[in-house]
């Protein structure tokens, strides 16, 4: 398959999960793929021969999106090693739980400026390299309009912030053909959330399907937003969450 052929991506936090599932899906369907990775060097050299297996180009980039410097340094440097950018994913994210009352300064600093100040940053570099037909997908969570249970405010919090953002900058965008979109997982099976953990089964049991998700299942999610077939969507949110905000 060839939807994406020619096009170059980059994709944030992508050496494990579900960001490793995107860039692999990206470059299945023709893209050259950069991602950048924090701590895991040895992991995300793994994605980038896989990305090559695939008869694709693949780079490696280290950047902590807790470091503003860092991430707009990263989307540069991708633009730069591919010959352009035509595809942003803001994949990295991080998790922390507690009621709100028990939360510290430095979690909530964490949470804020990973999993948001990260992803406007990121999307703010990209618009120097993206041209008409370019995309910027972000991922976002099914706990971002709904939160069924205590102990995830604030990471909801910051899921819903991408709500506005991604309709904003698809209004900003529209008229220069870019579309700007979210991808709202539900529970998938990953290091952050396995699906033997202690807390699977309550996640299970809010799941009409009754099973957590797959990366592979929000990475086609991506893919699909990507290609042309998705030209006409934009400023909206793709839900992959087995049912649980049905």
């Amino acid at each position: 398959m060839s939807e994406l052929a020619g096009k170059r991506a980059l994709v944030t936090g992508a050496s494990r999960g579900i960001g490793a599932a995107i860039a692999l899906a990206l470059a299945e369907k023709g893209a050259d793929v950069a991602i950048t990775y924090e701590r895991s060097a040895d992991k995300a050299a793994e994605v980038v021969r896989a990305i090559e297996a695939k008869g694709r180009r693949g780079i490696a980039l280290q950047a902590d999106s807790a470091d503003p410097a860092a991430v707009k340094r990263s989307v540069d440097d991708a633009a730069a090693a591919l010959g352009g950018l035509d595809i942003l994913v803001n994949n990295a994210g991080i998790a922390r739980g507690g009621a709100l009352a028990d939360m510290s300064l430095a979690d909530i600093d964490a949470l804020l400026n990973v999993n948001v100040r990260a992803v406007v940053l990121a999307s703010q570099a990209a618009l120097g390299h993206l041209k008409e037909g370019g995309r910027i997908i972000s991922i976002g969570s099914c706990l971002a309009e709904r939160v069924p249970f205590g102990g995830v405010t604030v990471y909801s919090a910051t899921k819903s912030a991408l709500l506005a953002l991604t309709r904003g900058l698809a209004r900003e965008l529209g008229p220069s053909g870019i579309t700007v979109n979210l991808v709202h997982p539900g529970s998938t099976d990953t290091d952050m959330n396995p699906a033997d953990g202690e807390l699977a089964e309550g996640q299970r049991a809010l799941t009409p399907l009754g099973r957590f998700g797959r990366p592979e299942d929000v990475a086609a999610a991506v893919a699909f937003l990507a290609s042309p077939a998705a030209g006409q969507i934009t400023g909206t949110g793709l839900v992959v969450d087995g049912g649980i905000n049905a």
